[in-house]
C-alpha cells in the first residue's frame, strides 16, 4: 500500500536554499518532515551541506544543530579553497558524491527516494536507483525563469514535485514570526547601535524557519523552532 512505502529524503542543502530564495519563501523543516512522514514510513531524512571551517561563527550552524536533534541525518564536509586560472580565490563545497553513496547504500531498504535538488548531475544517480527498483521523485521548481531544475533530471525522475506547490504544506508562515514593539523616539531603543550580522533580520529565521539566538543565550537544539 502507498501508506506503507519506505521513503528516504535526500536534501541538497545549498540547492534547496537557492530554490526557496528564488521562490520567495522559507521552509519549515519540522513541517517538511511531518509531510513526508504522512506519506509512508520515513526511513531517513538526509541533509547535505558544506561548511567553511575557519569561520569564527557560521550562520548555518544553528540550523545544522537543530536538524541533527530533530529527525534529520546531517552530512557535512569542509569547503576547499582554490585559485582559478585567472588568479581569483574561490570556495568549493560539492556534496554530490556523499549523497550518491548514501542513496545507493540505502537502496535495498527503501521503496521511494525523494531528492530535493535540481542539479542535473544527479540524473545518473536517479537512473541507478531506478535499476535497483526504487521509485524516484525530484523536488525543485519550473515556476521560475529559468527553471531551477535541469531538464534531464526532471525527465529521468518517476515523479516531479514542484516546490511551489508544496509551499502550503512545508512553508513557514510569516505570521509565526514575533513582531517587534514600535520604537519610541528619544527612548533607548531608538538609539543607534551596531548590528550583529549573524542575527539581523533576513538571517537564519527568515531563511530556514528556525529561531536563532546569540550563542550565549541560545535555546537547546531540541526546542521547537516553529512554535512560540
Amino acid at each position: 500500500m502507498l501508506g506503507q512505502q519506505r521513503i528516504a529524503l535526500f536534501i541538497d542543502g545549498a540547492n534547496l536554499y537557492a530554490t526557496t530564495k528564488t521562490l520567495g519563501f522559507d521552509i519549515d523543516y519540522k513541517r517538511l518532515l511531518k509531510e513526508f512522514q504522512g506519506r509512508g514510513y520515513l526511513v531517513r531524512a538526509f541533509y547535505y551541506t558544506a561548511l567553511i571551517e575557519d569561520q569564527e561563527y557560521s550562520s548555518i550552524r544553528p540550523l545544522i544543530d537543530w536538524l541533527d536533534y530533530n529527525g534529520y541525518r546531517v552530512v557535512t564536509k569542509p569547503t576547499k579553497e582554490f585559485v582559478d586560472s585567472s588568479g581569483r580565490r574561490k570556495v568549493k563545497g560539492n556534496m554530490d558524491i556523499e549523497l550518491a553513496i548514501d542513496a545507493l547504500e540505502l537502496a535495498p531498504f527503501i521503496d521511494h527516494m525523494v531528492l530535493f535538488s535540481g542539479d542535473g548531475d544527479f540524473r545518473s544517480l536517479i537512473e541507478a536507483m531506478q535499476r535497483r527498483g526504487v521509485r524516484c521523485s525530484v523536488v525543485s521548481t519550473i515556476s521560475t525563469q529559468p527553471p531551477m531544475v535541469a531538464d534531464e533530471l526532471r525527465r529521468q525522475a518517476d515523479e516531479f514535485m514542484d516546490l511551489a506547490h508544496l509551499i502550503p504544506k512545508i512553508g513557514r508562515d510569516p505570521a509565526d514570526r514575533p513582531e517587534r514593539p514600535p520604537r519610541v523616539v528619544g527612548d533607548f531603543a531608538d538609539r543607534e547601535r551596531p548590528e550583529r550580522p549573524a542575527f539581523r533580520s533576513g538571517g537564519l529565521e527568515r531563511r530556514y524557519g528556525i529561531r536563532q539566538a546569540p550563542p550565549a543565550t541560545a535555546q537547546a537544539p531540541d526546542d521547537d523552532p516553529a512554535e512560540t
